[in-house]
């Protein structure tokens, strides 16, 4: 009873703070275990749901691309200016920090922290109308913190 209460509690500050897509995830899983089929789906959300989720992501982004609202041209400016070079940077900062935010959730098993991660993520959707992308990113920010003091 106390997780489908805890993703209860995230539908109703998601609808409230008008984070759409936390409150339709949050939705979907609560169905999901109402209907009893989390045994059979979760295991296939929670291996693939990222992926998937990445892939799709991608491809929204890519579609100005494929559309041809972004031309060669276009793209050979961006890399001349600092604003385009500087996102190119960060782009690169962002998803290796990603990267190592997965490695220390996944295969290094620090996913204790998920449920402060969550949080946070919700909470700035909900009420700094954030987008709730970063909980890779802040994990990539929290491994190479905790490597950083386990060298100090």
């Amino acid at each position: 009873m106390e997780p489908t209460l805890i993703i209860l509690a995230i539908l109703v500050v998601a609808v409230l703070g008008r984070a759409n897509s936390v409150a339709v995830a949050a939705g979907i899983l609560l169905l999901i275990k109402l209907l009893q089929a989390d045994k059979y789906l979760f295991p296939a959300i929670e291996k693939g749901g990222v992926f998937w989720g990445l892939v799709l992501l991608t491809a929204s982004i890519l579609v100005p691309l494929a559309r041809g609202d972004i031309t060669c041209r276009d793209l050979g400016r961006v890399f001349v200016s600092w604003v385009g070079l500087l996102a190119f940077v960060f782009s690169l900062l962002t998803t290796y920090l990603s990267g190592q935010g997965l490695q220390y959730l996944t295969m290094q098993g620090h996913g204790d922290v998920m449920p402060a991660l969550i949080l946070g993520a919700v909470m700035a959707a909900a009420f700094l109308g954030g987008v709730p992308v970063g909980p890779l990113i802040t994990s990539g920010l929290l491994a190479l913190t905790v490597k950083l003091i386990a060298r100090g």
